[in-house]
């Protein structure tokens, strides 16, 4: 959701780089099988702990959902690798 959510708010402000529509994006991963993960207040609160490397509030929520889920994050962001958790940098 996460993930979806930015789309949606950066496509909406009508951010160049954002132009994939969120419900089209929504759709095809359903599609492909992935499911969706709900934003907790676990998730918030662990977001709220890591340390400030990074100053994107999605970046940050996602790397607090991989922890709390036990799941791998893939990004292509370098500047995320040094959060804890498994993230892979591709």
């Amino acid at each position: 959701m996460a993930s979806l959510w930015e789309i949606a708010i950066k496509a909406g402000l009508g951010r160049p780089d954002f132009t994939l529509d969120a419900s089209v994006f929504r759709r095809l991963l359903i599609d492909n099988g992935y499911t969706e993960i709900a934003i907790s207040g676990s998730h918030v609160i662990t977001a709220n702990s890591l340390p400030p490397l990074h100053r994107d509030p999605f970046d940050r929520l996602l790397v607090a959902q991989a922890i709390s889920e036990g799941f791998t994050l893939l990004t292509s962001d370098p500047a995320l690798a040094g959060y804890p958790g498994d993230i892979v940098i591709a």
